[in-house]
């Protein structure tokens, strides 16, 4: 009895050794290793593109304007146009049928600065859903504009563009075309972007198109004031929308993105201890097989002097 308890004993110090190495061999596990896929063939051999189309309907319900009131007159440019609207939508405004602004409806209101035409104003606002599917036409508030100033100084700046709102996924360049018209060149621009860079100053030396840019770095919408100013001071304002698509964040961009670099991480330490642990593993067993086979010797001794 005694001998089987010995040799229950001399088993468990090398079972001990190996569990403890297994569980390290288990902790021991390199980082996921950061790959550049190789982009496949678009569509790949054999197979089909299929394009799809998000459908939703239209708005069904527009924007009212609230101020100015009906046939209210001004003398200075811009002012402010404001009213209520379906949240979340986008509302550009247009005079005499000519879009003159942009901004994003929250809380069931919007408010926007615009510029006026010399005499007689024609202002409504339209609403557009994220696929650009226009809702509902507005109420028509009709103001009058004179400003004895520009007799001396010359023609009214006008500032306008195609697009209330454009997109780009974040990171890459954004471009925007606009139309500026009368005033005397040269011009000054001042663009903020509404990121929270620097206001960009760019100059045109004549009236006509104009286009300015812009890289955003995050993900987001963001409001877009455009001032232009000409050599007599005569100034235009222009308020826009522009929304960075995507998520970038440029502290988790490794090596692998800039050149395809495999990087593997090793937990060093749990292998260090498993090589340790190795050599008085290795002398355990060494010395149970011995210790073994010596009591399997003596035992089969003693049944010979039986005998």
């Amino acid at each position: 009895m005694t001998q089987k308890i010995q040799q229950s004993v001399q088993w468990i110090f090398p079972v001990i050794i190996g569990a403890c190495l297994l569980s390290l061999f288990v902790l021991v596990k390199p980082a996921s290793a950061q790959l550049t896929p190789i982009t496949p063939p678009d569509p790949k051999p054999g197979s089909f593109g299929i394009e799809a189309t998000k459908k939703q309907d239209p708005p069904t319900q527009g924007a009212t304007i609230s101020t100015p009131g009906n046939g209210s007159s001004f003398t200075t440019s811009p002012i402010t146009v404001s009213g209520i609207c379906p949240k979340g939508l986008l509302i550009q405004v247009y005079n005499n049928g000519v879009m003159v602004g942009a901004v994003m409806c929250e809380a069931g209101s919007f408010s926007i600065q615009v510029s006026l035409f010399a005499g007689v104003n024609e202002l409504s606002v339209a609403v557009y859903d994220d696929l650009d599917q226009i809702g509902p036409a507005s109420n028509i508030v009709t103001v009058n504009y004179t400003d004895v100033r520009f007799t001396s100084f010359g023609e009214l700046i006008t500032l306008t563009s195609s697009y209330g709102r454009r997109a780009t996924p974040a990171g890459n360049g954004l471009s925007w075309p606009l139309q500026l018209s009368g005033g005397t060149g040269p011009y000054a621009f001042s663009i903020s972007w509404g990121d929270g860079s620097e206001a960009e100053l760019k100059s045109q030396s004549l009236a006509g198109l104009v286009t300015i840019g812009h890289t955003y770095k995050n993900a987001g919408i963001y409001q877009a004031n455009v001032t232009v100013t000409d050599v007599n001071g005569v100034s235009a304002f222009l308020q826009l929308i522009a929304v960075s698509s995507g998520v970038v964040d440029t502290t988790q961009q490794t090596e692998t993105e800039a050149g395809g670099t495999v990087r593997t991480e090793i937990l060093w330490i749990p292998v260090i201890v498993a090589v340790v642990l190795l050599i008085p593993a290795y002398w355990l067993g060494r010395r149970s097989q011995l210790v073994t086979l010596r009591n399997k010797m003596l035992k089969e001794r003693e049944l010979y002097k039986e005998k």
